[in-house]
């Protein structure tokens, strides 16, 4: 069956040159038109009615749905969102998922009624009922997975370097001289998660590590405390890298909570730089995401795919950098010779 890139490819121009030609011809010069129109001719090309469809009826309507909105992380992002999308005279519906598939195709089913012309995503899965279309799709769809980055989605992606961003925060702790480290995750099942992991695994690795202790949360403030709490009562850890700020300040808790201090017995990282991480006490040293930059970078790709600028699926890796504040600092001289300070066989 020819397809659009068949067509893109005898013509000699672009897919989204080829896209725009037969949605909105008037809008290529007559040069490229003409060869465009040339080669659907000699190949027969049919174009797929529903995909355009989804490029000509216009809501001026975007749809972000978020696995928690209660988390001031998301809360950032979707500000730097509707941002975006206000300059464009775009309107934002928002959604909060809970992580619940269910709700994921609830709200996924408005983009697939064309109620809105767009669909930002900013939990790790897509939802069921767009997998098929997705897949089947010549040209990319008008969908943006933000935060993470998921290749086997096939939908275009705006996040940080989530591997790297693990190993900054597990080197840090090193480099302080910690050998007994436990991390707390997030869902395993979340790209995010598993990426910090093995970045923070890389960092033990190198340093001689024989593990890094691994408890997994739901990146909630009550996570946190309830995973810290059990690393610090059934283990000597002297630091807890937490993959996010909320479970950091969970963690914190667990900490006094059991009768210790950070950083002057358990050091304390997270990630993520919500507004309320420096006016903790101490203030939080964490991993800094720059949220409000991924809400508009994901409306202005999806922007770019709407008016057919985007060729093919693009990912966008943003910068990260880690804060140091007062809630990490060298370990305290016996929990550095604890007997965990073992190193891994050569």
């Amino acid at each position: 069956m020819t397809t659009i890139r068949d067509v893109a490819k005898m013509a000699k121009v672009s897919v989204a040159t080829v896209s725009r030609t037969l949605s909105q011809p008037d809008k290529v010069n007559e040069i490229m038109r003409k060869r465009v129109q040339a080669a659907v001719a000699k190949l027969g090309y049919e174009p797929n009615r529903a995909a355009r469809s989804l490029r000509t009826l216009k809501s001026s309507k975007i749809l972000v749905t978020v696995p928690d909105i209660s988390n001031p992380f998301f809360s950032d992002v979707i500000r730097g969102a509707e941002e975006a999308a206000r300059e464009a005279d775009y309107s934002v519906v928002l959604g909060d998922t809970r992580s619940d598939p269910v709700i994921e195709n609830s709200y996924a089913t408005m983009f697939k009624r064309r109620e809105v012309d767009g669909f930002i995503f900013l939990g790790h899965r897509l939802p069921e009922i767009l997998a098929t279309s997705v897949a089947a799709s010549e040209v990319p769809m008008p969908i943006v997975h933000g935060c993470e980055y998921s290749p086997g989605l096939q939908v275009s992606s705006v996040h940080i370097d989530n591997v790297a961003a693990g190993a900054d925060a597990l080197r840090h702790l090193v480099d302080l001289g910690h050998r007994n480290i436990g991390v707390i995750t997030g869902p395993l099942d979340s790209p995010l998660s598993r990426d910090r992991l093995e970045g923070a695994r890389r960092i033990a690795q190198n340093a001689g590590l024989a593990d890094i202790l691994v408890r997994s949360g739901d990146f909630s403030v009550e996570s946190g405390f309830a995973e810290a709490s059990q690393l610090l009562c059934e283990n000597d850890v002297s630091a807890i890298f937490c993959f996010s700020d909320e479970l950091a300040i969970g963690a914190l808790r667990a900490v006094r909570h059991l009768g210790l201090t950070c950083p002057d017995d358990v050091s304390l990282v997270g990630c993520d730089d919500i507004r309320f991480a420096r006016f903790l006490n101490p203030p939080l040293t964490t991993i800094a995401q720059p949220s409000a930059q991924i809400g508009r970078r994901a409306v202005r790709m999806l922007l770019e795919i709407l008016d057919g600028h985007q060729d093919g699926l693009e990912s966008v890796t943003l910068s990260h950098r880690l804060i140091v504040r007062q809630s990490s600092a060298a370990p305290s001289l016996g929990r550095l010779d604890s007997p965990r300070a073992t190193t891994a066989p050569a």
